[in-house]
């Protein structure tokens, strides 16, 4: 069987592998479709994440063999690679009674023909109906990540809402705050992203390299500035407009986890006058903002249940589709080298 895996930083490669036995409580996937985390992921696979040879993700220790215990020490050439997978249940621990043989469930897991998980109590293990909605299943993470921007930014219907960075994330922003009601100014260099998200129901899209986006900002809301900002970039540029095109006392959430920023950031002029709020958005770790009331599961359920029902639509977001056994080269080139040909590249085993 094969896996994806980094061989080293920025080469990927498929490797041969023997799947484990799975314990009593465990449940034994065959994958059919998988998705890499552009954006976080590359970070680890270009070799610069403070996690690398320390402690991986929380979303890479649940798939990790047990018998490894921490993370810790993994180098490159075994490396996983991906970060959702939709497929059918192959086998069952003698202790599961929540899954059968051939149903199917979308999870976390790297992209390798099988993926173990733990069968018992375990709400990240999501059972579908059948394999047509698997674009939508494995936008499972993102949408997390916007749902939790979005109720940072307290999107209100009437509201003008900017949303830096059109990943996937950001996409999927979109659709949550326009389907809440709300104005909505996207803006990413990317002709094609500002395209799907004014198919999304964006009144606006704006080039940030070409144009004064924070002017800009201004402009279409009569000076006012806009309610709020979902800012998942974690470009300078971007959080520097953000304070330049929020209205006064208006909400900047801050979805990315940016880089140290350079000199030049500047909190005075606009920023100071115009006193914008400056949020965290949290949807992986708790306490989130909101919490006690909305925690991670409550957020995850949500966002599962927005997919399934359709009321959030990532059929164009995930492609290219590519057959695992061009993966490693679909992965360096949209992954890494060319990010702006994809938004969120599928995998088809």
């Amino acid at each position: 069987m094969k896996k994806l895996v980094a061989l080293e930083p920025r080469v990927a490669g498929l490797k041969e592998y023997e799947e484990r036995a799975i314990l009593e409580d465990e449940v034994l996937i065959k994958v059919k479709f998988a998705s890499p985390k552009p954006g976080t992921e590359v970070v680890d696979f270009r070799g610069i994440s403070p996690f690398i040879d320390d402690e991986f993700s929380t979303e890479w220790n649940m798939f990790m063999p047990r018998e490894a215990g921490s993370p810790r020490g993994i180098e490159f050439g075994d490396l996983p690679l991906g970060n959702m997978v939709v497929g059918e249940v192959a086998e069952v621990g003698s202790a599961v009674t929540e899954y059968q043989v051939g149903e199917i469930v979308c999870t976390y897991g790297p992209i390798r023909e099988t993926v173990i998980a733990k069968g018992i109590n375990n709400y990240k293990l999501r059972k579908m109906e059948n394999m047509d909605n698997w674009k939508n299943a494995v936008c499972y993470d993102p949408a997390q990540f916007a749902m939790g921007g979005t109720r940072v930014a307290n999107v209100r219907a009437g509201d003008f809402v900017a949303i830096f960075g059109l990943g996937a994330i950001g996409l999927i922003a979109v659709q949550i705050a326009v389907n809440a009601g709300a104005k909505v100014i996207a803006i990413d260099p990317i002709e094609e992203r500002r395209n799907l998200a004014e198919k999304f129901g964006a009144i606006h899209s704006l080039d940030p390299i070409t144009e004064d986006v924070g002017l800009k900002m201004k402009e279409f809301t009569n000076k006012m500035g806009v309610d709020s900002v979902i800012e998942t970039s974690g470009a300078a540029s971007a959080l520097q407009a953000s304070l330049r095109g929020v209205a006064y006392g208006g909400i900047i959430s801050y979805v990315a986890f940016a880089k140290p920023f350079p000199e030049g950031l500047n909190f005075g002029r606009e920023a100071h006058f115009n006193n914008a709020k400056i949020i965290f958005a949290r949807a992986s770790s708790e306490p989130n903002p909101e919490y006690p009331r909305w925690d991670r599961k409550r957020i995850e359920d949500t966002c599962w249940d927005l997919l399934m029902s359709g009321y959030l639509d990532c059929s164009e977001i995930v492609a290219p589709i590519v057959p695992i056994t061009e993966s490693a080269e679909a992965y360096m080139r949209y992954i890494d080298q060319e990010p702006s040909l994809s938004v969120k590249m599928g995998v088809e085993l």
